[in-house]
């Protein structure tokens, strides 16, 4: 029998092999936080255009079918307090895609237009701003955008693409670089700035009569003035009439294309084939990507007039035209999800469902309303503080790591995506200029209870709206309107007749004092309190001022993209197939 060991040896040894299991342990463990931090989802982003949140069967509508976005709602985390930092297309498009409000990058309105109007136009999101696109696109992400981009083209040349979409972090884009409007869909009334292009013409209609007048009056007789005067006159008014008529006579030609990269494929493009083009276009992305990290983002033409709708679903809904929209446009999306399951990619990407802002009710024609629902919330699209302009729907799925069937009642913004996507691709947030969003990761997760933003500002255009406070320990969520849009008629609900409300001018209530809502109370806005109604009036107000006063701080001026020579359309900066003005093409690259 060999010598024991001397008594006590025994627990040094257990500590040691305690010591080396917990060394093993840490090292595995810092393994899998290396190995989770190198994953990088796919990201998928799908953005409908124009969409009300009541709109969708999630959102409590039910007489609409939406199967396919209420079975991501389902397998995901839906959000009922999403909010969109612009009320049209062009403004809330820049805020998403840059995590910052609009007119930090000139991208909104000082007075006038409110949109960009042109893809020959100048202005557009300009270089300096930084998309989520371009962060991940450095992360090593393919990025890809298939569909609506509306954030301008070209700036001093018809070949410098400075606000293309490659300029901007996406190394693929197959869409439509403006947007719908009813100029594209032939027989179609105008749409693009349909006023002034009637004040145009009614110019036009008068100076040509007052020519053929005083033409008259000399063969007759009564006027004494030289054939070479009238003859002049006559020539004055025929360059005023192809000036305007150059841009506004061919809108369809020169706006209503679509491009893939740099090339413009199709001009002017066929709506009625648009929508299975872009979801060829979105499957086809996900098949060749499906082996490496990829962004997606999938802007829908969808449920923007004109609603060309294919005969698949035409007159299926109980809504008429855009109930019919709406329908194929869930159908669309179920198809784009099928192919992230079918690719095997299911849960391995991060999937984003909304709209760009609030239901269109002003869109009307002789067969009813053509523009959204926006639920039990008060006005549209293009008001800048009313809920129903700016609450959109918000769904995210990422099966295994997000709650599925999970509501968030918090504040969010469309402009936290750009963080959010950010953070999970790996990227940071750029730290030399001012970002308004904020992740979203720890709300969606359940890490974080309440949501980052404890005040949010609404504008239209360049004018503050109103304000909001998530006054956390309560739970109250106080909205101060300080201006907002007079309906047409007395007593509507919307701008009937204009198109759009206004943002300032006579069309516009200034308040004072401001009005006051508690929306976790009355979400529909229907009742303001007052002093005698809420003891906290004045205290709310004020606080709510205060956070103004100090968010106006960080404004600074930035060259305005809306301005009239940005705006204006410039023969030389259109992009043609073909030699200008002659430009027409096929889907085949051909003559159309």
């Amino acid at each position: 029998m060999g010598p024991r060991a001397p008594r006590g040896c025994s627990a040094p040894a257990a500590r040691d092999s305690l010591s080396v299991l917990l060394l093993l342990c840490l090292l595995s463990r810092t393994s899998e936080l290396k190995a989770a931090n190198a994953f990088k989802p796919n990201i998928l982003l799908i953005m409908a255009d124009d969409l009300g949140i009541g709109d969708l069967g999630c959102y409590g509508n039910d007489t609409l079918r939406t199967p396919n976005i209420d079975q991501l709602a389902e397998e995901g985390v839906r959000l009922t307090q999403h909010l969109a930092a612009a009320p049209l297309c062009t403004p809330s498009r820049s805020s998403f895609l840059t995590g910052r409000h609009s007119f930090r990058s000139g991208m909104d309105a000082d007075d006038g237009y409110r949109v960009l109007q042109w893809n020959g136009g100048s202005g557009g999101l300009p270089v300096n701003e930084t998309t989520f696109a371009r962060i991940l696109q450095q992360q090593g992400y393919a990025t890809g955008l298939i569909g609506k981009w509306h954030q301008g083209v070209n700036c001093e040349s018809r070949t410098d693409h400075c606000h293309h979409p490659l300029n901007h972090g996406f190394d693929y884009f197959y869409g439509m670089p403006f947007t719908l409007v009813n100029d594209c869909q032939p027989g179609r009334a105008p749409g693009l700035d349909a006023a002034t292009r009637s004040r145009l013409w009614h110019y036009t209609q008068m100076a040509a009569l007052g020519v053929l007048t005083v033409a008259v009056g000399k063969t007759w007789g009564l006027i004494s003035v030289s054939w070479k005067v009238v003859l002049g006159a006559a020539s004055v008014v025929f360059l005023f009439f192809v000036s305007w008529y150059a841009s506004f006579g061919f809108v369809r030609r020169w706006n209503c294309i679509l491009m893939r990269n740099h090339d413009v494929t199709e001009q002017p493009m066929v709506l009625e084939r648009a929508a299975s083009l872009m979801l060829h276009e979105a499957i086809s992305y996900i098949e060749r990507n499906r082996h490496r990290p990829f962004l997606l983002f999938v802007s829908l033409l969808h449920v923007h007039i004109p609603l060309v709708t294919t005969k698949q679903f035409l007159g299926k809904s109980q809504h008429g035209l855009y109930g019919d929209n709406v329908e194929e446009m869930d159908w669309l999306v179920g198809e784009i999800l099928k192919a992230v399951e079918v690719n095997g990619l299911k849960n391995t990407t991060f999937t984003y469902f909304t709209s760009d802002h609030g239901g269109h009710l002003e869109a009307r024609d002789e067969r009813g309303q053509l523009g959204g629902w926006n639920g039990i919330f008060r006005g549209g699209k293009g008001m800048g503080g009313w809920e129903g302009a700016i609450r959109v729907p918000a769904i995210f799925r990422w099966p295994g790591v997000l709650p599925a069937g999970q509501m968030i009642h918090e504040p969010t913004s469309l402009m936290d995506v750009f963080p959010t996507v950010v953070q999970l691709g790996g990227g940071e947030v750029p730290q030399d200029r001012v970002i308004d969003g904020r992740s979203l990761v720890p709300l969606l997760q359940g890490a974080a209870e309440h949501s980052a933003h404890e005040f949010l500002f609404h504008y239209c255009g360049k004018y503050l709206h109103a304000a909001r406070w998530h006054e956390k320990d309560s739970g109250r969520l106080w909205k101060v309107h300080y201006m907002t849009p007079q309906f047409h008629p007395k007593g509507a609900g919307a701008c009937y007749g204009r198109g759009l409300c206004p943002c300032s001018g006579d069309g516009v209530t200034q308040h004072s004092p401001p009005l006051l809502f508690d929306l976790s109370r009355d979400p529909s806005e229907a009742e303001p309190l007052s002093p005698d109604s809420e003891p906290r009036y004045h205290a709310v107000v004020a606080r709510v001022g205060e956070a103004v006063d100090q968010h106006r701080k960080t404004l600074s001026p930035v060259p305005p993209q809306f301005s009239l020579s940005n705006i204006i359309w410039k023969p030389w900066l259109q992009p043609c197939c073909g030699t200008f003005p002659l430009c027409a093409c096929g889907q085949d690259g051909g003559p159309q």
